[in-house]
């Protein structure tokens, strides 16, 4: 009886938070597209000059006497039409990720707030540094190289709907590959990987972002190279920032537990209170050694321990990186990275630390 009374209200609290939430994401998306059809509305009259400006690059490189055309009727007005709207989402970009911040950053701690601040500052930063770069050194070379390879007796005259189509397409492959340090530094905070274990795979990475270059650029030399090679780079830049964030955010949890941010999540049977707790700071031999017989203990009460179980692991990653063998020891904190809950990557983590110090 006392069930079906108390059920309703149980019910009417948990849809409230709901529909207010989505109440507030219908509002904050018609503002994200009202700052879209603003910034529409003022670049729209000069669609023209700004096709003029976009097209700079490639009519530089044409033949004397050549010129662009237009192959289809509408062209001429929906090719300016098309860059303005796509040029009203660039401007307006800012604006429209300060929304998404908005929404979400109710239900991030402190110190997630202060990762995410300038993360989401730098993603604005670097999208826009990737398009400059592809039409300052990209789109110059890339059409200094189409001009020559032009064969004999064919007259260069691009297309204006289809010029539209593949810078578009380099600018938004190049702003998407400055953003390689900021997802970068979200997988090392999030406890997806570590910085080392990044560095590990670094000639996978060489391989794959040649491999990208294949697939987001025309199918030229030159354009793959220059999207590759400064892929690579920032993925150097992203270790080294990643680095930095990971010493900073335990001090920064640290210090926040004591001002009153919510405090640690309590741990289910099966999870230890280290990820929470002793991360911040160094741990003894003999306390690495109890809070991995926690771990034990407490997976011994949810079931049985398994053959290969990861307190297993982090136990024998502990003795090696005590006896010396530290590349034995990653490959066994790497295992628990892939197969650990949230706390014992934590674990894993510290270990990790330890071994990079």
């Amino acid at each position: 009886m006392n069930d079906s009374s108390t059920s309703p209200s149980s019910d009417d609290d948990l849809e409230q938070p709901f529909i207010s939430h989505l109440m507030e994401l219908r509002e904050r998306l018609l503002r994200m597209i009202l700052a879209i059809a603003v910034a529409f509305v003022v670049l729209f009259p000069f669609a023209n000059e700004i096709y003029t400006l976009v097209a700079a690059p490639i009519r530089a490189h044409l033949p004397e006497g050549a010129s662009m055309i237009a192959t289809q009727v509408a062209s001429p007005f929906l090719t300016p039409f098309k860059l303005a709207l796509v040029a009203a989402v660039f401007v307006a970009m800012p604006y429209l990720l300060y929304q998404f911040w908005a929404f979400v950053a109710p239900g991030l701690y402190r110190h997630e707030k202060r990762l995410a601040i300038p993360l989401l500052a730098s993603s604005i930063v670097l999208f826009y540094l990737g398009m400059l770069f592809a039409y300052v050194v990209v789109f110059p070379l890339v059409f200094r190289f189409f001009a020559a390879v032009t064969p004999a007796g064919v007259q260069q005259m691009p297309d204006i709907a289809f010029y539209l189509e593949f810078v578009l397409k380099l600018f938004f492959a190049f702003g998407l590959a400055f953003e390689i340090p900021v997802a970068t530094i979200l997988l090392v905070a999030v406890g997806a990987t570590t910085p080392q274990a990044l560095a590990d795979k670094r000639p996978y990475v060489i391989v794959g972002v040649f491999v990208a270059g294949m697939l987001l650029t025309p199918p030229d030399v030159i354009s793959q190279t220059l999207l590759a090679l400064p892929m690579w780079l920032l993925f150097e830049l992203g270790i080294v920032l990643s680095r930095f964030f990971q010493r900073q955010l335990p001090a920064e949890e640290e210090h926040e537990d004591g001002e009153g941010d919510p405090p640690a999540r309590s741990a289910p049977v099966g999870e230890t209170l280290i990820g929470a707790e002793l991360a911040p700071k160094q741990l003894t031999e003999e306390e690495m050694d109890a809070e991995l017989d926690r771990i034990e203990a407490e997976e011994d009460l949810a079931e049985e321990l398994p053959p290969n179980s990861i307190a297993e692991y982090l136990r024998q990653a502990h003795h090696l990186r005590a006896a010396g063998n530290l590349v034995a020891a990653r490959k066994w904190l790497y295992r628990v990275l892939e197969e650990g809950d949230a706390h014992q990557r934590r674990v894993a983590r510290h270990i990790l630390d330890d071994i990079d110090d």
